[in-house]
């Protein structure tokens, strides 16, 4: 399967275009206020109906990529595995509800609004607990990295996914002091992860019969769609903030520093575990990069689910896509030029 050459002039300016929705999000909430509250009530069972299409058309097209049968693949690269499973899973979510609760709670408390303190939390802690999906493929294209470790590694993360996301977030948003009604989050979990795996999967079955050539034209064609219900979700969402993005003008900018230090801390981490454990340099590279970077399509979805478009919660894992494509493009730089050190026996 063709995991595509590069980032794309459109993905590499995803920051710019985020910017973008900011502005224009914020605009369209302060002129036409009535509109969006009209659309904010469109809901079935408590779910907005036009978020969840969005969130579908966002999420469906990522999944249909993976390759859920390089599960088998898994045992070829034991090591780097398994560094990718400890970081993601036992290190990335616990480090992140820790600077969650040691900058929002403590050190920029004085500076957010106080009734939203656990929401951020919340969003943080949300954003560290979905592994990318999609994006990881270009940034291990990028480090010439092992594309049969990036997709089984990808594959099984999704698996565990599916299992682990409820689970684990219930715990640690529990131990925040956070309450999120169980039957919530499995609705999350089930309208966001399992109904889009399934249907993922099935699409991309019946384009598989017709040939790996038209798989790959049908990726094309279908891979903008991702960004573009991204991007209308994000303006959706800050028409809803912008009052209070307005009064706190400084809250994104506070948000983004608990998610950089996880960047870097996570990569950093894999990286040196791989080294230290033997693993190829093009095993090392994806995992690094797998461990550091989010499924943040997942977590804006869960974020809006869970606590809505209002929340602060929300507006934490959009700074999450906000930072993405630039921190993990330097990311991507320091383990290419690093190689040397890296193949350096220890």
């Amino acid at each position: 399967m063709n995991q595509g050459k590069s980032v794309t002039i459109f993905e590499r300016y995803l920051t710019a275009w985020v910017f973008l929705c900011i502005v224009i999000g914020i605009a369209l909430g302060q002129l036409f206020p009535g509109a969006f509250q009209v659309l904010g009530r469109l809901e079935l069972a408590h779910v907005n109906i036009p978020v969840g299409i969005l969130i579908w058309v966002m999420i469906i097209p990522m999944l249909v990529k993976v390759d859920f049968g390089a599960l088998h693949e898994v045992k070829q690269h034991v090591k780097g595995i398994g560094v990718t499973l400890f970081v993601n899973w036992l290190v990335k979510p616990f480090s992140m509800a820790l600077l969650g609760w040691l900058f929002i709670r403590h050190l920029f408390a004085a500076y957010l609004p106080a009734d939203q303190l656990d929401s951020y939390i919340a969003g943080l802690i949300l954003l560290a607990a979905a592994p990318c999906t999609a994006m990881v493929f270009v940034w291990s294209k990028l480090t010439n990295g092992d594309p049969l470790f990036t997709l089984s590694q990808v594959a099984l993360n999704d698996t565990i996914m599916i299992f682990a996301f409820a689970p684990l977030v219930a715990f640690l948003l529990g131990i925040s002091a956070i309450t999120v009604p169980w039957e919530t989050l499995i609705t999350s979990v089930v309208l966001y992860i399992i109904v889009p795996v399934i249907l993922a999967q099935v699409w991309r079955k019946a384009l598989l019969v017709k040939g790996h050539l038209a798989f790959d034209l049908a990726m094309q064609r279908i891979g903008p769609w991702s960004i573009g219900a991204l991007l209308t979700t994000l303006v959706l969402l800050f028409a809803f903030q912008g009052a209070a993005i307005m009064e706190q003008p400084l809250v994104i900018a506070l948000l983004a520093a608990p998610i950089l230090i996880q960047v870097f801390f996570n990569s950093a981490l894999a990286y040196w575990l791989n080294r230290a454990l033997g693993e190829k340099h093009n095993v090392a590279c994806p995992s690094a990069l797998i461990s550091a970077s989010n499924f943040f399509e997942l977590a804006v979805a869960a974020a809006i689910g869970l606590f809505g478009f209002h929340s602060g919660a929300a507006l934490a894992t959009v700074v999450g896509v906000l930072i993405e494509v630039p921190v993990m493009l330097l990311v991507v730089k320091v383990v290419n030029s690093s190689k040397n050190w890296y193949e350096c026996k220890p």
